[in-house]
């Protein structure tokens, strides 16, 4: 596998959480809990590509401008979700919220599998990609697997 294809699998979780969260109504435990999935899914994704896709890339004149633009985006995302968190799930302005965020992740994922994934392409060699995708991989697997430890769930 190589790292277009590590990063691909977490974008269609990302894609498909995203639309069926915008698809709850009102307070209920199945937003609560799509809206949880989708926070850890975007942030180990975000850890674990900034550290594995992004920094390499820096290593590159080429990648330095891409590459800091998909970082601030992962921040300008982690800033909806704390506004999403802030807001209560009742709230006639939830869904906007949701909706903002989604149309975000959509159009990162859209540019990152359109624009920056060319790039790197042309700027890593096969073996670095095989590299960075193990790296993903693993710093991914273990973000998600001691989520519970750094974060504690909202209660319903």
């Amino acid at each position: 596998m190589n790292i277009f294809e590590a990063l691909r699998q977490s974008h269609e979780l990302q894609r498909s959480l995203s639309a069926r969260l915008l698809e709850t109504r009102g307070d209920t435990p199945e937003r609560h809990d799509l809206f949880a999935a989708l926070k850890q899914e975007l942030a180990v994704h975000a850890l674990a590509e900034d550290r594995h896709f992004y920094i390499p890339l820096m290593q590159h004149d080429e990648g330095m401008d891409l590459s800091r633009h998909a970082i601030a985006e992962h921040h300008q995302i982690d800033e909806l979700v704390e506004e999403l968190e802030a807001t209560e799930a009742s709230s006639p302005a939830w869904l906007p919220l949701a909706r903002k965020l989604t149309h975000k992740v959509e159009h990162h994922l859209k540019e990152e599998e359109h624009r920056f994934f060319q790039m790197a392409g042309k700027l890593l060699s096969e073996d670095q990609k095989t590299a960075l995708a193990n790296a993903y991989i693993t710093e991914y697997a273990s973000a998600k697997a001691n989520w519970g430890e750094l974060h504690t769930a909202p209660a319903h």
